[in-house]
């Protein structure tokens, strides 16, 4: 049984179809495009854009996120070629199963699964954090034993476990929570940026590119950027290799328009509605991150940013408390629309793995009454609320960043493959440049993924080595194409003479 076995495009399309393991279309180009605004804006604005200013790059993380914008932009041209084309749930698991070989879609799965369920628990803490500064704010006291960082997170593991339990009674349904959370969302953002820009000192962009720094505790030791180490540089922070490392980290904000892929089962007219939800969310999101950073830099000097809540304290700073709390209020929406998403695309993947027998088969199963799989659903909130309630994850973002990097060059290269063995294939949406900008694509995503830092290298191994265990001991053996491949053995002639 090959490693590098592939499922077929008319493979995948028709197990969409299968009774009982099948979604509803009910998702238009606007749905899909505020469902990656939903997930998109909010880790990023919220509690990594501060964070990555005062220790890696200053006022020019914007440049920072200009970088991770042109990945991801890359990245999402190669997406939305394939979305378009292999309109099945799964995302970059299902794209590369059908191009690379079931060993890379599982590599892909695993690494979706890292991405898309620890992202979900880091953002999850992050609400928490934000709804109890938010309820100090308005005069409400929230117990110190069961809030953030005690041994129990009641608000993070309330949070999860109240969004499954949507997320489970179907799609249609989640998206209109999430419809106006986004909307209140966008409004305060757009708030921050025009309420901020009466209180930007220009003093505070200079200067604009910090200095380099050698070392320093957030370069060290195994927290050193993999880069660093392989060419013999010595660590630093700020500068260019500063703007670099903060792209890596900021990448952590822009996961999600590949979340939208994962829906792909379940749009209306996926040939044209996902380029639209793709591209759209990236486009917007991008000018609103830019924006708030530039902000952000201007009210406060960076190295005074509070990374914990950079936004909420950069007004208490200039003496607007009143807003402070209003922001907190949008962080508490915003986050919450992240959550959902992501745990979103944390069922699609896995559904689309177990309907491959890659996982129990039994977990694609589906309701008649919701068209959604309730039991899988309620199994990932529910690791997700332990997670996110009882562990200290809240410094694995670079976690989230590696898995959906790795993903992210594989897509790209999978593009120009499936381009050469199947140019019969009908693409309503091409990836413009190919084979020229998917393989950019993929060398940017390398370069980022080389600044992550060594520690983070060290655990993205230890989780890759824990699904090559899974594959061997389970997946190999009871994937639809193991049955395939025993089927096309000759069969032996057993009877005597």
């Amino acid at each position: 049984m090959s490693l590098f076995r592939t499922k077929s495009i008319e493979e995948s399309l028709a197990a969409s179809h299968e009774e009982g393991h099948s979604l509803r279309r009910r998702l238009s180009a606007l749905d899909l495009t505020v469902f990656g605004i939903g997930v998109i804006i909010g880790a990023g604005i919220f509690t990594v854009t501060g964070r990555a200013a005062k220790d890696y790059a200053g006022p020019s993380i914007v440049l920072s996120f200009v970088l991770g914008a042109v990945a991801c932009a890359l990245a999402a041209l190669c997406y939305a070629e394939f979305a378009s084309t292999v309109p099945v749930s799964g995302s970059a698991y299902t794209f590369s199963y059908a191009t690379l070989g079931e060993i890379v879609a599982w590599i892909i799965g695993w690494d979706l699964l890292l991405e898309l369920m620890l992202g979900a628990s880091v953002v999850a803490q992050g609400w928490s954090q934000y709804l109890i500064t938010f309820l100090t704010q308005v005069g409400v006291t929230w117990p110190a034993s069961v809030g953030p960082g005690s041994h129990f997170d009641l608000a993070a593991f309330l949070l999860v476990g109240a969004l499954a339990a949507l997320v489970a009674k179907g799609i249609k349904e989640s998206l209109r929570v999430n419809l106006a959370l986004v909307a209140l969302k966008l409004l305060i953002v757009l708030f921050v940026i025009f309420a901020g820009i009466s209180f930007v000192n220009t003093a505070n962009w200079s200067p604009f590119i910090p200095p380099s720094a050698p070392g320093g505790a957030t370069a060290s030791g195994l927290t050193t950027p993999l880069l660093q180490v392989l060419t013999g540089m010595t660590p630093a922070t700020y500068g260019v290799m500063g703007i670099m490392a903060g792209a890596s980290i900021v990448f952590f904000a822009y996961i999600g328009f590949d979340v939208v892929a994962t829906t792909a089962e379940e749009a209306n007219n996926p040939q044209r509605d996902l380029p639209i939800g793709i591209i759209a969310s990236l486009a917007i999101c991008t000018v609103l991150y830019v924006a708030v950073a530039l902000v952000l830099t201007g009210m406060q000097k960076y190295s005074d940013i509070d990374s914990k809540a950079a936004l909420a304290t950069a007004f208490t700073h200039v003496g607007r408390d009143g807003f402070a709390t209003l922001i907190s209020a949008g962080a508490v929406a915003g986050l919450t629309t992240v959550v959902m998403t992501l745990l979103i695309g944390a069922v699609r993947v896995v559904f689309a793995m177990s309907r491959d027998r890659l996982l129990p088969e039994r977990l694609s199963r589906t309701s008649e009454r919701t068209g959604t799989p309730i039991s899988l659903t309620l199994i990932i909130g529910t690791t997700v609320a332990l997670i996110a309630s009882l562990t200290p994850i809240g410094k694995l973002e670079e976690m989230v960043n590696i898995g959906t990097l790795t993903a992210f060059m594989l897509v790209s290269l999978a593009v120009p493959m499936l381009r050469r063995s199947r140019p019969d294939l009908h693409r309503s949406f091409r990836v413009p440049g190919s084979p020229v900008v998917p393989i950019l694509s993929a060398l940017v995503c390398f370069y980022l993924v080389l600044n992550l830092s060594i520690e983070t290298w060290i655990r993205f191994i230890v989780w890759m080595a824990l699904g090559f265990v899974v594959y061997f001991a389970y997946s190999r053996h009871h994937s639809r194409l193991a049955g395939r491949d025993e089927v096309r053995q000759p069969a032996l002639d057993v009877k005597g003479p």
